[in-house]
């Protein structure tokens, strides 16, 4: 790790979509267009520069079988620095990973405290098991232990119907969500199937992850109610391996898996051209790596979405959304340099050039 008390960016600085500039500054670790009076330039970084990139869905803290040790957590959150994903929006972990604040070298975490989950109908040791009744108090324990974040599971394989069923009846959801909000938190729910939707949107949830299940019905409801959605391409590629683990006891599940993944390229371009916010969330910690940022960037333009549009869905817009600085004057240093422009292809993110964490240069 190189620490300067001055950097000095050159090349082509990405400040958004369309406003490029020559160079920027960083004193004591922050954002400067001003050359600093009498600066000694202790180091320079060139490239094409972008905001640190934003992973708004993984699990720090979580691996397949539930929480991990801080050693584990530390080598999750510097793959995921290392691969330019300095700010993640952390959607549901067993595991208090608050350390990780103190830690100057490591990414910036915005937490959703531990998943919410209906009685045997998540994976074990992920989250609180409960039922409807005590939905809306430990919504409110987790906006109070997060970080303006609660995450419910929404719907999930119900073993008696052999298909992903809803998790929560209505009347609970209302409570939920309004005691959230009360809070001062927004509330997202992994959502897989159709039949979940309807009710958490209309309820007034901020944001739905994986989405496999809109429809030409409910894609106009999200646009209209503002609802934001966080795919998770490189994740939904994993159903039809799900699906033929799981088919000989539920073959009506593993037959729904597969035509969600089916047309997953379909619904996220249709929610693109509905006008429904969309971010980059790679679904890391569970059975998934982390360090994937770049990968779900380029799923997204595989689906069709423009490569300046998937790219803010990683960096300004997602920033924005989150309630994080870009590269404004007085920010935070969080940045990463490559090679070329990588508006004109996303694939230029799976190479980071350097990587500059809190003005200093860190990979």
């Amino acid at each position: 790790m190189t620490d300067a008390a001055v950097l000095h960016i050159k090349g082509r600085v990405l400040v958004g979509p369309e406003e490029v500039r020559d160079e920027l500054w960083v004193v004591d670790g922050r954002v400067t267009y001003e050359r600093p009076a009498h600066a000694r330039e202790v180091a320079t970084v060139t490239g094409w520069v972008l905001p640190g990139l934003v992973d708004a869905h993984c699990h720090v803290g979580l691996d397949a079988h539930g929480a991990v040790d801080e050693a584990t957590s530390e080598k999750q959150a510097l793959a995921d620095r290392d691969a330019g994903a300095l700010l993640l929006r952390d959607a549901g972990s067993p595991a208090d990973t608050r350390w990780v604040d103190d830690r100057e070298d490591l990414p910036k975490i915005i937490r959703a405290g531990r998943h919410i989950a209906r009685t045997r109908r998540y994976i074990r040791n992920y989250a609180h098991e409960i039922e409807p009744g005590d939905l809306a108090a430990y919504v409110r324990r987790e906006a109070r232990r997060g970080d303006g974040w609660v995450k419910l599971v929404g719907d999930w394989i119900d073993r008696e119907v052999g298909d992903l069923t809803p998790c929560w009846p209505r009347w609970a959801i209302d409570e939920a969500i309004a005691a959230a909000h009360e809070e001062g938190a927004r509330v997202t729910a992994h959502c897989f199937s159709e039949d979940s939707l309807t009710d958490l949107v209309e309820a007034g949830i901020d944001c739905v992850e994986h989405a496999t299940g809109l429809t030409e019905e409910t894609i106009p409801l999200f646009a209209e109610r503002g609802v934001a959605i966080v795919p998770t391409l490189v994740n939904i590629a994993t159903f039809p391996d799900l699906a033929a683990g799981g088919e000989a006891k539920f073959p009506n599940w593993a037959a729904h898996m597969r035509r969600l993944h089916a047309r997953r390229y379909d619904t996220v371009r249709a929610a693109h051209d509905a006008g429904i916010q969309i971010f980059t969330g790679t679904d890391a910690g569970g059975s998934l790596p982390h360090g994937l940022v770049a990968d779900e960037v380029a799923e997204l333009v595989a689906a069709g979405i423009p490569a300046v549009d998937a790219l803010a869905a990683a960096t300004w817009r997602a920033r924005e959304w989150l309630g994080r600085p870009r590269l404004d004057e007085g920010s935070p240093a969080d940045l990463v340099a490559y090679e070329a422009d990588p508006r004109v292809d996303v694939r230029v993110l799976a190479a980071p050039r350097q990587v500059v964490l809190r003005g200093r240069v860190v990979g």
